[in-house]
């Protein structure tokens, strides 16, 4: 988030190299490079001492020609308009790799969140939905937490968007708590959807799914995975995990369930009993199956590519692996599961939650698990089709999947 104007170039690099091999008409390439529609806004709120503040919002939708918008809101210092146009854009490539019937979209506020109080929040929250709702709704864009949102913020939101319009609109956003309509499934959904691509990867290239793995950052994410991929895959062996207190390695395994709760209990990874300490580079280039980097961007470059020894890299974290890296990781034959794939698992669950709310008829947890099985597998294998078929990186056959589905839309309808 704080370097904007890059990820919007990144963006677009990505995007032109797709539109080029694609040989999309120079006329679609340059309405696809842009958002469609851009809100910007203020917020004034009174804060709790009585005085006023007011707050800078937007809100940007990419590309809906396949659907209407949906995509997450962020609450954040280092907001700008080109980050959210950056991850609308990401947005709109998701849903469409994933085969949803939806486009990309993405909002913010400027804001510190850690420094307002709970009813400061709440505030923020109407005060945004009020700003925006004549251009909400489950026909136009639903919303979606992110950075610094949370279920409750959603349920403000719902609220104030149900006040304004005089309905009931269970669909109009996603990632509500389970009593407002939430749905079953959606707080590991996006670790969940990286461990089910990673499943089809071994499947497609021979690795046992019971091998060995390790986790380069140990939040939300990172846990999920650590706690799920022995689920999922009937086994494996986790043997190192690091977060900002620094890593841990074990040549005979560390138990996922036993240092979740650790690290719960003390905030840290370091010093779990029966480990050694690992840098986080070391742990980075480890020979393991499967490897997550699961904290931030950039982690794996140009220089570290090099000395990666993963058979699969599953980029839970957005923009882990460089666009130099990963032209190296290919070429070394490294297996990466894109991070627009990985953790796709959250917006495909925030789909369901979507077409759930519009019916009023909740599914049981097995049968979200199931449908977001069928939805990743199935893009699995598209993007496997695609990348044998043309030579490329993982993620670049995942771009020309999702570019071209966006494109044949757009020309199907006559736009251009």
């Amino acid at each position: 988030m704080g370097n904007c104007p890059c990820l919007l170039e990144t963006a677009h690099a990505e995007f032109d190299e797709a539109a080029s091999f694609l040989g999309l008409d120079p006329a679609l390439s340059e309405f696809l490079r842009w958002p469609m529609k851009e809100y910007c806004f203020t917020v004034p709120i009174r804060m709790d001492d009585g005085h006023s503040r007011t707050f800078h919002g937007y809100r940007i939708l990419y590309n809906y020609a396949r659907g209407p918008c949906t995509g997450g809101l962020l609450w954040h210092l280092d907001e700008t308009m080109d980050s959210g146009r950056a991850m609308a854009a990401c947005m709109t490539w998701r849903t469409a790799l994933m085969d949803i019937p939806l486009g990309g979209a993405a909002g913010g506020l400027i804001c510190d969140s850690k420094t307002l109080s709970e009813t400061e929040k709440e505030r923020l929250a109407r005060g945004w939905m009020r700003a925006m709702a004549p251009h909400m709704g489950e026909d136009r864009d639903v919303l979606s937490p992110d950075v610094y949102t949370t279920p409750q913020i959603m349920a403000w939101m719902l609220d104030e968007y149900e006040v304004i319009t005089g309905r009931s609109h269970p669909a109009a956003i996603a990632g509500k708590p389970l009593a407002l309509g939430g749905s079953q499934g959606r707080n590991d959904a996006a670790a969940r959807g990286g461990i089910y691509a990673v499943r089809e990867a071994c499947k497609v290239l021979g690795i046992d799914p019971k091998g060995t793995y390790a986790i380069q950052g140990f939040g939300n994410s990172g846990q999920l995975a650590g706690l799920l991929h022995p689920r999922i895959l009937g086994g494996g062996k986790l043997v190192a995990v690091s977060d900002t207190s620094g890593g841990i390695y074990s040549l005979n395994g560390i138990d996922p369930v036993a240092l979740v709760e650790y690290k719960q209990k003390t905030g840290k990874v370091s010093s779990f009993p029966s480990t050694q300490p690992i840098t986080n580079e070391d742990l980075l280039e480890l020979d393991v199956d499967v490897l997550y980097p699961a904290a931030r961007e950039d982690v794996i470059t140009q220089a570290s590519a090099e000395q990666i020894k993963a058979r699969i890299i599953c980029e839970l974290a957005d923009g882990s692996v460089t666009a130099e890296a990963d032209l190296i990781l290919h070429i070394k034959g490294v297996h990466v599961i894109p991070d627009f794939l990985a953790n796709a698992g959250g917006v495909t669950v925030s789909y369901l939650e979507q077409v759930q709310g519009s019916y009023h008829y909740f599914w049981p947890l097995d049968e979200i698990h199931r449908q977001l099985d069928a939805r990743v597998t199935k893009a699995c294998h598209e993007i496997l089709q695609m990348q044998k078929s043309k030579n490329v990186p993982v993620r670049f056959a995942a771009y020309l999947v999702a570019v071209n589905r966006v494109a044949e839309a757009v020309k199907m309808r006559g736009w251009i």
